[in-house]
């Protein structure tokens, strides 16, 4: 191998290097500012329902940058995408039963 094509490799790989490495900056500061909006929420005073919906969706953009970035899951197969997607809906029924169960008593008889 010639000089030149380690010297145009390595200079590659520190560019890709320093791409991830704003990609990861990118990604704090966001999870950063998320976190910031997550505080200020709680400080509005709002209404439980809307505090706790609001403070479910910030949580679940965290959640995606991190399983996204941090856990490397934006270049994974599609396989673990369908696995991710079921994953989540079986949280949303079972988050969905107590309510369903209070609101009607359909399952439970008294």
């Amino acid at each position: 191998m010639t000089e030149h094509a380690v010297t145009t490799t390595s200079e590659h790989h520190a560019a890709d290097i320093d791409k991830h490495v704003r990609i990861y900056i990118t990604v704090f500061v966001a999870l950063m500012a998320l976190t910031i909006v997550t505080v200020a929420i709680s400080r509005l005073h709002l209404r439980e329902p809307v505090a706790v919906s609001v403070a479910l969706l910030v949580a679940i953009v965290k959640g995606s940058l991190v399983a996204s970035y941090f856990m490397h899951l934006i270049s994974e197969k599609k396989l673990i995408y369908a696995v991710l997607v079921l994953t989540t809906i079986f949280f949303i029924v079972l988050l969905a039963l107590p309510v369903v169960t209070h609101s009607d008593g359909f399952w439970i008889r008294e």
